[in-house]
C-alpha cells in the first residue's frame, strides 16, 4: 500500500549536527535506528530517544528496523555519557530506552538503573522517562527499574492481541500487561503505553486494548500509524484517517486514561505536547 502520509526527513544543518555531536560520545538513538519520521522536528528541538544496551536486539520483531543478533556485552561507561550529554545541551526531560537484551540475567535493568541515576545524580530537576522492554516478567528487574527514581514508567503494549504472534513472536500480550501493572501497583510514577494502528486490527480489537491497558492502571497511552522502516519489515494494511484516532482517544478518556493519537505520534513525540 503506497505511503499517502510520507513525512519527509530533512537532513537540514540541526540534524548533522546532532548526529556528530552522538556519534563523538558514541550513543545511539531510537530515532536513528528505527527510522523514526519525526527526527528531523525532534532533533532540531535537542529531543530525542536514547537507545542503551547498543544497537543489537536479541528479538526480531516483524515491524522494527532496528538490527537484531548477538549484542556485544553493556557498555559500562555509557551511563556518564549520557549524562554529559545531557548537561552539554541542557536537555530537561530525558527519554531512554533499549535494545531487548535476553541474554542478559537481568535483561539490562541495572543498566537502566545506572542510567537514571547518572542522570538524576547531575540534577534531580530533571525529568526521566523510561521505555522499558518486558525483562520477562522479572519481578527483580521490574522492582529495580522502579528504585532507580524515573518519573515516567513506560513500556509499549505494540499492538493487540491477535496479532502478537506474527508481529512480536518473542513477546507474550498478557506478560506485557503483567509489566505495566507491576509498574502501577508498585510505584508513584506515571505509568504509560503506546501501540501502532494500521496492520490489519480491528475498531473492536483497538477497544479491547484499551480496556486491558486501564485494568492494568495506565494513565497515558500513546497511538501512532506504522510506517513500514524497511522492505524486510511487515508492509502496511492500512493508513488511517484523523477521524479513527480522535474516536480513539475519546474512547480512552471515558475509560479513565489519557489517550494521545496521530499517524506521526511515537511514545516520544513532541507535537502537541504530550505532557504528562
Amino acid at each position: 500500500m503506497k505511503n499517502i502520509y510520507k513525512k519527509s526527513v530533512h537532513f537540514d544543518e540541526n540534524l548533522h549536527k546532532m548526529k556528530v555531536l552522538l556519534r563523538n560520545y558514541r550513543l545511539h538513538t531510537v530515532c536513528e535506528e528505527a527510522r523514526c519520521p519525526n527526527i528531523s522536528e525532534c532533533f532540531s528541538k535537542n529531543h530525542l530517544t536514547f537507545m542503551i544496551l547498543g544497537d543489537i536486539c536479541t528479538r526480531n520483531c516483524k515491524f522494527c528496523d532496528v538490527s537484531s543478533g548477538r549484542p556485544f556485552p553493556p557498555d559500562e561507561e555509557e551511563p556518564d555519557r549520557i549524562a554529559k550529554f545531557v548537561k552539554k545541551l541542557g536537555i530537561k526531560k530525558v527519554i531512554i530506552t533499549s535494545v531487548t537484551r535476553d541474554d542478559l540475567h537481568d535483561g539490562g535493568a541495572f543498566h537502566f538503573y545506572k542510567t537514571v541515576r547518572a542522570i538524576k545524580d547531575m540534577d534531580e530537576r530533571i525529568e526521566v522517562e523510561v521505555l522499558t522492554p518486558d525483562f520477562k516478567g522479572n519481578h527483580k528487574s521490574l522492582s529495580l527499574i522502579i528504585s532507580s527514581g524515573a518519573d515516567v514508567l513506560s513500556h509499549n503494549i505494540e499492538t493487540v492481541k491477535r496479532l502478537y504472534p506474527v508481529l512480536r513472536p518473542a513477546a507474550d500480550y498478557k506478560r506485557s500487561l503483567e509489566v505495566i501493572k507491576f509498574y502501577k501497583q508498585n510505584s508513584s510514577a506515571i505509568v504509560k503505553s503506546g501501540f501502532m494502528v494500521g496492520l490489519g486490527e480491528s475498531e473492536e480489537e483497538v477497544y479491547e486494548l484499551l480496556k486491558d491497558l486501564k485494568e492494568c492502571g495506565c494513565d497515558m497511552v500513546v497511538i501512532g500509524q506504522y510506517f513500514q522502516p524497511s522492505s524486510k519489515a511487515l508492509k502496511v494494511i492500512e493508513y488511517l484517517p484523523d477521524e479513527i484516532f480522535l474516536k480513539y482517544e475519546e474512547y480512552g478518556k471515558k475509560l479513565g486514561m489519557k489517550v494521545k493519537g496521530g499517524r506521526y505520534y511515537r511514545s516520544s513525540y513532541v507535537e502537541k505536547s504530550l505532557e504528562y
